[in-house]
């Protein structure tokens, strides 16, 4: 990696990771992945179950180990080895922050959603006065401030996951399927409000999905992958439009339409 790395939110260079199969033999999950990101920023890692574009997800968070290859924020190394030291450690965290698809497993039960956010803000270094900003930022009133997460729906929830990732001011916002649960207009809701973020912020977001319409909302680059692989990246807008790779077109020719026949897709 060259120091033009210094110029990007997220660099990241031959991420690889693989596993050993029951069987015998090896499973590739990554191969060779590369892609920037700059501040401010969006990029979509797309691709069907199995493709690969969690584990990436994982990876860039540390949650899992990549084999081979390098991660940069904003020009800074990052470690694969999981620091021992507890500032080593929450410094790491500070740099990338992930929202999940399900907020509810993440979300402590006993805490409402203010003392959700002044515990992280805490925990940082952090004034906790800081807390009803986020709330506000993320659309939550003074009702939702005092819930815990069984008394808030899916996009709440979601809404204050999203305020505790941005409590630490991270660099970059890994999201995996973080609206899929969702319906449709509270979807809408959640792109709008992290297009709002990355506008106002400067974080760049990393958004892992299957769903093509969101990718096309939110991001504007997108990776595509396939059984580990990067089949092809671009602008968004030109890669969805006008895709190079047959899996890209096949992935377009999957999703529903008024005159869409399942059966006109083909297989893999």
């Amino acid at each position: 990696m060259t120091d033009a790395g210094q110029e990007y939110a997220l660099a990241v260079e031959g991420l690889h990771k693989e596993y050993p199969m029951p069987g015998g033999g090896r499973l590739i999950a990554a191969d060779a992945v590369s892609f920037t990101v700059p501040a401010g920023g969006s990029l979509g890692i797309v691709g069907e179950s199995g493709s690969g574009k969690t584990t990436v997800a994982r990876m860039l968070v540390g949650l899992v180990r990549p084999d081979a290859g390098a991660v940069r924020v904003a020009g800074r190394l990052r470690e694969t080895r999981t620091p021992r030291g507890a500032s080593a450690r929450l410094a790491r965290a500070r740099e990338i922050q992930m929202v999940f698809q399900d907020p509810y497993v993440s979300l402590d039960p006993r805490l409402t959603s203010r003392q959700c956010l002044t515990t992280a803000l805490r925990l940082h270094g952090r004034d906790d006065s800081l807390a009803d900003g986020l709330l506000d930022r993320v659309g939550l009133g003074a009702r939702e401030s005092g819930a815990r997460p069984h008394g808030m729906s899916g996009g709440q929830r979601q809404r204050l996951a999203i305020a505790r990732a941005l409590a630490v001011d991270p660099k970059v916002l890994v999201l995996d399927e973080a609206v899929a649960a969702l319906d449709v207009s509270i979807q809408a809701q959640i792109l709008r409000l992290l297009g709002e973020i990355r506008r106002d912020t400067g974080v760049a977001l990393v958004f892992v999905s299957h769903d093509l319409a969101v990718v096309r909302h939110i991001t504007d680059e997108v990776l595509v992958m396939r059984r580990g692989i990067v089949v092809e990246q671009g602008p968004t807008d030109g890669v969805l439009a006008a895709p190079g790779h047959p899996y890209t077109r096949r992935l377009l020719a999957s999703v529903p339409r008024p005159g869409w026949d399942p059966a006109a897709v083909g297989g893999s």
